[in-house]
């Protein structure tokens, strides 16, 4: 006779628990994972003080919450997981911050934002708007997590890690065409490589929109004067200082890695190379339908006074 189980239901409280304890501690820390319910240990008083410490403190890790708690109170949780309850009763969360540029300005990014929309909603048939930067990965792999038996032990093999690939790289994220230059380095000389090549896959386009960010060779004197040619029908928009997060080409790069280098190790230096460039040139494009909702255009603007810098 066959016996069925029946399901396990967890709670939002309890997966807001577990969380916190999984990015401290892994996998081998919610086996030890015991949800204490009920009410809480701590007066009202005493939660405010909690409170306090917390927005002032910002402590990393429940250990030192529960070390504060038992020197200013005299109270000892037994378990990790009863201090997690008790800090989402308390409405806080296990943050993990966001890296931003000190020199970010919010009203350049606006103006940036405006711009774009204004071109895109104006775009004529006969003009193409492309994103365009250069990206250096190293040949080495990425350790990222995987789900595996909690009785295996995992490794990936590392490579020396010294040898490294210079790409100077367009799309369309209309079409999910790519233009992908490997080059010995990122120069003046590329740069007017890969627009020259820009112009000659878009043959039909009376202006081609390229947005880039302020790299020195981008706006060398050799770039000007061949902008300056009279037939040249390249047209270079130039992103924010500091904001990366307004070139959706850096959304590409991430794609890149995580398909390529994460989890991966090539023996060799040409391996490596092989499986990036192929990456971009052919795999991007073909599976555009799937990628293109990762590397997207919706902008938005990141003002660092929103956020409270820590360190």
């Amino acid at each position: 006779m066959c016996r069925f189980t029946r399901p396990v239901l967890w709670h939002t409280d309890a997966v807001g628990a577990v969380h916190p304890i999984y990015m401290e501690d892994g996998i081998e820390g919610l086996a030890t994972f015991n949800h204490e319910g009920g009410s809480c240990r701590l007066t009202a008083e005493q939660q405010e003080k909690l409170k306090s410490w917390i927005g002032e403190t910002l402590p990393r890790t429940t250990r030192q919450v529960g070390a504060w708690i038992t020197n200013e109170f005299g109270i000892e949780y037994q378990t990790r997981s009863g201090l997690i309850a008790l800090l989402h009763r308390l409405g806080m969360e296990h943050r993990r911050p966001t890296a931003i540029s000190r020199k970010l300005d919010p009203a350049k990014q606006a103006a940036f934002i405006r711009s774009y929309e204004s071109l895109m909603n104006q775009l004529p048939a006969d003009e193409a708007v492309i994103f365009a930067d250069a990206v250096h990965p190293t040949h080495t792999v990425r350790p990222v997590g995987c789900w595996a038996p909690k009785e295996l032990s995992v490794a990936v093999e590392q490579s020396s890690g010294r040898q490294r690939l210079n790409v100077h790289g367009a799309i369309d994220l209309e079409t999910g065409r790519t233009v992908v230059q490997d080059v010995l380095t990122v120069d003046a000389v590329s740069t007017i490589a890969l627009l020259a090549t820009l112009e000659a896959r878009y043959p039909k386009m009376r202006q081609i929109h390229v947005f880039l960010d302020n790299a020195r060779y981008h706006h060398a004197k050799l770039v000007q004067a061949w902008l300056a040619r009279p037939d040249c029908r390249i047209k270079l928009h130039y992103v924010p200082a500091y904001c990366p997060h307004l070139n959706p080409i850096e959304r590409l790069w991430g794609l890149m890695h995580r398909h390529v280098t994460h989890n991966t190790c090539y023996k060799s230096f040409r391996e490596f190379s092989t499986a990036m460039l192929n990456f971009l040139r052919y795999e991007v494009p073909r599976n555009w339908d799937i990628f293109c909702d990762e590397v997207t255009d919706n902008f938005r603007v990141i003002n660092p006074k929103e956020f409270r810098i820590i360190g």
